[in-house]
This record gives C-alpha cells, structure tokens and sequence, in this order.
C-alpha cells in the first residue's frame, strides 16, 4: 500500500519538486560515473603523456560497445523481468535472470576472443598510428582480460534496479570508480608502471564491480537461480532481445561514431588531435551531468502521468524540464565559454622536468584544444530541447520514434558531417560538425515534440 502512495505523488506533487526528487539521485550516479573517466583521464595525461590520451580514446569504442551489451540486455531483460515479478510469476523472473546472464556471457566473451585475436588489425581499425600504437595495445589487452566481467556488471545493474535496490545499484557504479582513481595513483604515481598500471588500474575496477555484484545476488537478491534457469529458451531471448536493441542501436552508433572521429583526426590531424579529442569528450561526459540527470528524472513524471491521462500535467512536466536543463546548460555553456584554457590545462603536466618531446607536446595541446573545446559546447545552449523530445517519446513508450530521434545528433547528421566537413576544413570541420548536428537535430526533435504536444492537448 506504501508503495503505491509513493507512486501515485507522481501524479500528485508539483511537478518541479517531483523534477528535483527524481533528478538529483541520477545526477549523482552519472556524476560518479563521469568522475571515474575524468580522473582518469587526467591522471594518465599528467603521469603517462599525452600521447597515452590517444591510446586510451581509441580503445575506448570496443570497451564501449562490449560493455554495451550487458547494458542493452540488462535493460531489455529487467523490463520483462520486472514484469515477471510484478505479477508474481517468480519462475519466468528466474529464467529471464538466468537467460540474461548466459546471454551477456557468451556474447561478450566472444567479442572480447575476437578481439584479442584480431588486436593489431583492430588498433588501427580504430585509429591508432606508430605513434601510440604500442601504447594503445598494451592497454588494450589487459583491459579485454576483463571485458566480460565489465558487460556482466552492466547487464547486474540493470536487474539489481529492476528488483527495486536502486542503493546497491548506485554502490555498484561508485566502488569500482573510487578503485580505479586509487589504483590509478598507486600503479602509475607511486609504482610508476605507466600505461601497463593504467591498464591493471582498469582491470581491478572491473573486478570489483563484478565482485560486489556477485556479492549482492548470492546474499541480498530475491532471486534464486537454479541451473535450469540459465538453459536459453527461444522465445526468452527473443523478447529480451527485441526490447535490448534500441539501447544496443543507440550504444552502438556512440561506438560507430567514436571510430570514425579517431580515424578522421588521424587522416587529416595527427595523435595529438585525438588526444584532444580524448579531453574534450570526457569533459562533455562531466559537464552534461546535471543536464542528463534531469532528463532522467523527466521520464518517470512524464510517463506517470500520461498513463493517467493528466495531459495538462505532462506538458508542465516538458516545459518545466526544459527551463530547470536549460538554466544549466547556458551555466555550463559560460563555463566552457570563458575558461576553456583552464580546464584543458587540467589535464597536463606543467613539470618542467620532462623530457623536451613530452613539453612540447603538452604545449600543443594546450594551444589546439581549448578553440577545439569551444566550438564542441557551441550550440549546449539548445541541446535540452532534442534531450527532452525523445526522452518524452520514450517515456510514453513508442520506441521506434524515441529510438530515431535519439539517434538524430550521432547518426543522422554528425556522422555525415564528420566525413564531409573535414574534406574542406580539415581537422576544425571535426569541431566545426558538432555545433551543426545539435542545431540540426534540435529543430527536428523540437517540430515532433510540438505537434505531438499540440496534440496531446487537443
């Protein structure tokens, strides 16, 4: 009965105190996260040099992508997982449980064979050049020693929520993020085993997520999983896997994107252009935090309350998303504007103690990357809008027009311009092909959101 109070506040609540209750926890999740990779980031471009920046960034699609499909099962099965529970029906809930583990276990693990055996081929496929090949491929390998314990941690997240236990789903993204920062000081400062520390730092994160998680469903979950729980059944995996592809569409075009920028760069820059683009993709993770969190907590409002018709409610619940995101994101927007020097610098070494080569690289990124960084938040300002339009058509479940405006910015207009804008303008057609696609792809959600409000309320 409790919780059915709680719920029906959705529906209830002014909609800006429900705004800031559900906003604030995501933010603080999507925050740890964000820290994790910034740290990071900044510790190896300090402690290793910029060139092992590059490296990290193009590893980073195959983590990305692998760590995707526990992700994208993870979501796809706990929403028919939830609904197992949700009507008492335990023994569907337990081979959903089982099918998404075997699920995310053989898909990952094969990727990350594939990938082990085809490394040299794939660091260049991804956009690494003599110039930090070896160091690419050395963090490379140990991190996929791991990559199935990280997919096995994103599909875990998603089922520990799903049981309702969003506190040991937030536990399970911020204990291996502290890790990694730690592991990071002690195997790169204090040892000094530079990108190989990097890459055990990585590693050791990965395994005590999945500790933690293993932890959790042996003595704190509600399920209990028997051996026939994990024998796949078709029609299982078929529903699991119909409602696991959008986020797996969406996932994957992030990775597809990734790749091209880092060999863009490459072709028509050099390491040091990724290296920037390293920087800067990690500050646009960071900086959009309180933006996203937002987003995040529009969904279940919006969602509540179109389901109970209160129409009125759920376009205050858009225009009030709209104007809380959009007051951040012109601050960040300033921040970016006036003090991009002062965050790149951040992620250099100002030690007059380093070889001469390392110094004038540092000198360069420094020179490049701030104009870089400008050009990339130049439209942040409008981005709210495309957020919020296909996040409102997610939340009132029609996933195919949610599904193609949230892939409206990476792949209908960003991907095009990063192959065509560089042909004329070089790297700065890169930085220039950002700006664009988020105007772009802003006036296409914002005509949909319209005429889907207008009549909505009509």
């Amino acid at each position: 009965m409790a919780k059915t109070r709680k719920s029906n506040t959705l529906g209830t609540d002014p909609i800006s105190k429900l705004l800031v209750r559900q906003a604030v926890p995501a933010s603080i999740g999507i925050l740890v996260m964000s820290l994790n990779m910034i740290v990071d980031t900044i510790f190896v471009g300090r402690w290793i040099g910029p060139l092992a920046i590059s490296a990290i960034t193009v590893v980073i699609p195959v983590t990305f992508f692998i760590g995707a499909i526990g992700l994208s099962i993870g979501i796809g099965g706990s929403s028919v997982l939830s609904r197992a529970l949700g009507s008492g029906n335990e023994t569907k809930a337990l081979r959903v449980f089982g099918n998404q583990i075997t699920l995310t276990f053989l898909s990952s693990g094969l990727l990350a064979v594939l990938g082990l055996v085809f490394q040299d081929y794939l660091i260049e496929f991804f956009g690494a050049d003599e110039s930090f090949k070896d160091l690419a491929l050395t963090y490379y390998r140990i991190v996929m020693y791991g990559i199935v314990m990280l997919s096995m941690c994103m599909m875990g997240n998603n089922v520990i929520r799903a049981e309702g236990k969003p506190k040991f789903a937030m536990y399970a993204m911020m204990l291996p993020a502290i890790a990694n920062i730690f592991m990071d000081y002690i195997l790169i400062n204090v040892f000094d085993f530079g990108m190989e520390g990097a890459a055990w730092a990585t590693f050791i994160s990965y395994f005590i997520c999945f500790a933690f998680i293993l932890w959790f469903f042996i003595y704190e979950s509600e399920l209990r999983l028997r051996w026939e729980s994990f024998k796949l059944q078709k029609k299982l995996v078929s529903e699991i896997s119909s409602l696991s592809f959008v986020t797996l569409a969406r996932q994957g075009t992030i990775a597809v994107l990734t790749i091209l920028l880092n060999n863009v760069l490459i072709t028509h820059g050099d390491a040091l252009d990724v290296a920037s683009y390293g920087i800067i993709s990690r500050l646009l993770m960071f900086a959009l935090f309180p933006v996203i969190g937002v987003n995040q907590g529009f969904l279940p409002i919006a969602g509540y309350n179109y389901g109970a018709e209160k129409y009125e409610r759920v376009r205050e619940s858009i225009n009030t998303s709209i104007k809380y995101s959009g007051a951040l994101a012109l601050f960040i927007f300033a921040i970016i504007m006036i003090f991009p020097t002062h965050l790149v610098s951040v992620f250099i070494s100002n030690n007059n103690a380093l070889d001469t080569e390392t110094i004038a690289y540092n000198a360069e990124i420094l020179h490049r990357t701030p104009d870089a960084l400008r050009w990339v938040f130049a439209a942040t300002p409008v981005i709210v809008i495309q957020l919020i339009g296909a996040s409102y058509f997610q939340a009132i479940g029609r996933a195919v027009p949610a599904l193609l405006l949230s892939l409206t910015k990476q792949g209908f207009f960003l991907i095009p311009l990063v192959l065509i804008l560089p042909q004329f303008f070089g790297v700065w057609g890169v930085w220039l092909s950002f700006p664009i696609a988020d105007v772009l792809s802003t006036i296409l959600t914002g005509y949909f959101l319209n005429k889907e409000v207008r009549k909505m309320v009509r």
